[in-house]
């Protein structure tokens, strides 16, 4: 799938290489001719060092599968480099990344502190870039009457005191009387993901506060799915995108965080409304790997054609004016 007009950054960009090791240095290739189209129509062509190397991105299942979508197009354009986009988890990819063994790393939350410090000692210096928005969705059975849930009433059925006590859908305050008597079956990540300790963290006011008998998911969100598709007492939470490919099959609770109930749509998490549950996705870029122009050309092409990546992937793209930030970011820790 090709774009016929990219931006000026993703036609200076370079092919990508899938590589499972450790990241890999920039190689040069004889000089190309490419055309430039103006915001007027007029063309022009222009002589280009291509680029050819490998990029090694690893990290969250969250930030995963929009991140192969831009390394696939990406390829499109610079068929010389190679992206390779591995599945290690939040966590797991930062290990990995504060180690040096790769060049960027998705994430679907903010560096702990104790990985900060893992770079630090390995001396890593890196910034984040915003890729993506993400409604977190809480999702039940297509037959269960609830429409909206408060986060008081989520803390309820997930804190750590809920374990062993709360089993019915009537011991959690204000849930229809219809689904009173049928038990609870609670559907989520495991520790490694993003999205549990931000979910934990916005729910349960600490991050790592979940109660001990739901079911993990490990980092496959299609599990939370058929889990939840296969019982009406069913609850999970999943990325956006994971919920926009399964409409048919689970439904999503409006969340009132306070101000009312207000649905996982794009609108209302670019206008922030959806809250606390809307967030933002990120990658992570290291300053060595951004001294590589394939790199730099592959960063920049995430968010100049995040209209194009989020679209196709099912994601919700960034706002101007975090397109204006993230940029700004690429050319700092590039030496721009």
């Amino acid at each position: 799938m090709k774009k016929k007009l990219l931006s000026a950054a993703a036609l200076m960009s370079a092919s990508v290489l899938v590589l499972a090791g450790c990241a890999a240095e920039s190689e040069s290739e004889p000089a190309a001719t490419v055309t430039v189209t103006a915001a007027d129509g007029t063309e022009t062509t222009e002589t280009v060092e291509a680029l050819s190397g490998s990029i090694l991105v690893d990290g969250s299942s969250t930030v995963g599968p929009a991140s192969e979508v831009a390394a696939e197009l990406f390829m499109e354009t610079e068929p010389g480099v190679r992206v390779s986009v591995n599945i290690s988890g939040t966590g797991g990819g930062f290990e990995k990344f504060c180690n040096g063994e790769t060049d960027a790393s998705n994430a679907s939350r903010f560096i702990k502190e104790s990985e900060e410090e893992a770079c630090l000692a390995n001396g890593v210096s890196y910034d984040f870039v915003t890729v993506a928005n993400d409604a977190l969705s809480v999702v039940v059975n297509k037959d269960n009457p609830l429409q909206c849930i408060s986060i008081e009433q989520l803390s309820v059925m997930w804190n750590q005191d809920a374990s062993g006590t709360i089993m019915k859908w009537g011991d959690v305050p204000g849930m229809p009387a219809e689904i009173a008597d049928i038990d609870i079956q609670l559907y989520g990540p495991g520790t490694d993901s993003g999205t549990f300790d931000f979910f934990t963290e916005e729910v349960n006011g600490d991050s790592g506060n979940i109660r001990n008998d739901y079911i993990n998911i490990g980092e496959d969100d299609l599990l939370a799915v058929q889990g939840v598709s296969g019982g009406i007492g069913a609850m999970g939470f999943i990325p956006y995108s994971y919920y926009q490919e399964n409409l048919d099959t689970v439904k999503a609770l409006e969340i009132d965080g306070g101000s009312g109930c207000i649905a996982p749509t794009l609108e209302n998490v670019q206008n922030l409304s959806y809250a606390p549950l809307g967030r933002g996705l990120f990658t992570y870029f290291s300053d060595t790997a951004l001294a590589r122009p394939e790199v730099v050309a592959f960063a920049e092409f995430l968010v100049n054609e995040t209209e194009l990546i989020n679209t196709t992937a099912g994601y919700v793209g960034l706002t101007p004016a975090q397109q204006t930030e993230a940029l700004a970011k690429i050319a700092v820790l590039a030496g721009k």
